[in-house]
């Protein structure tokens, strides 16, 4: 089976001083990273090809117009998590400490060592992939969860209470044999090799889809 390819990181760079956006994006190609370079936050916005393409974007945080931290509200409110690099010509330490508590990776004063840069761009786009590995991982066994019948959903939760087997049997009042069925099944399904591992899956699942959790929180005793 052909295994999917994943795209370049791209660097967006989103700066007013063409001298900046033109130094910047010279940087980035000298280390092998594709840029695109942005005079303003409203062009950004208009051309973006959008948050399915990994990378990080480096933001200039006072521009005319929309400012960087304008952007970044307004990117958060879309939903987009790509990691954002403030870049700043004024040591505003008020705007640096909004910004990173909006979620910034970093907040890098102009002027700035380039291998600086470098590095933080470097650990952005590791954050950037490892979420966009997680999501996926997630997804899997969101569809996975969906294929699991009432009944192997129901033993599903006795087991991630804690419930044996036996406890399971009679609660549910079939017998052990189908109960160790059912639980088989759960962890194929779910492609689980440990219970451990079944309990970080399902805890993550409801967290990203509270729906999943059941409708009632009593211990199995």
């Amino acid at each position: 089976m052909a295994t999917k390819q994943t795209p370049d990181p791209i660097v967006f760079i989103v700066d007013d001083d063409e001298a900046v956006r033109d130094s910047l994006s010279f940087l980035m190609r000298s280390v092998g990273l594709q840029a695109l370079v942005y005079p303003s936050a409203d062009s950004f916005l208009a051309n973006c090809p959008g948050t399915s393409q990994p990378g990080c974007l480096i933001l200039d945080i006072r521009m005319p117009g929309m400012s960087g931290l304008e952007l970044q509200g307004m990117l958060n409110q879309r939903g987009c998590r790509m990691p954002i690099l403030f870049i700043s010509g004024h040591a505003d330490v008020p705007m640096a400490v909004r910004a990173l508590k909006a979620g910034a990776m970093d907040f890098i004063e102009k002027p700035f060592n380039d291998q600086v840069l470098l590095d933080a761009v470097q650990r952005a786009i590791e954050q950037d992939r490892r979420r966009r590995c997680d999501e996926a991982q997630l997804e899997h066994w969101y569809e996975r969860y969906n294929t699991l019948t009432p009944r192997e959903l129901e033993v599903l939760q006795w087991v991630v209470e804690g419930a044996a087997n036996k406890v399971i049997s009679r609660e549910l009042g079939v017998s052990l044999k189908t109960v160790e069925a059912h639980r088989a099944r759960v962890m194929d399904k779910l492609q689980a090799s440990s219970l451990s591992q079944l309990v970080r899956m399902v805890v993550s699942l409801r967290q990203a889809h509270p729906e999943l959790a059941p409708g009632y929180s009593s211990h199995p005793g």
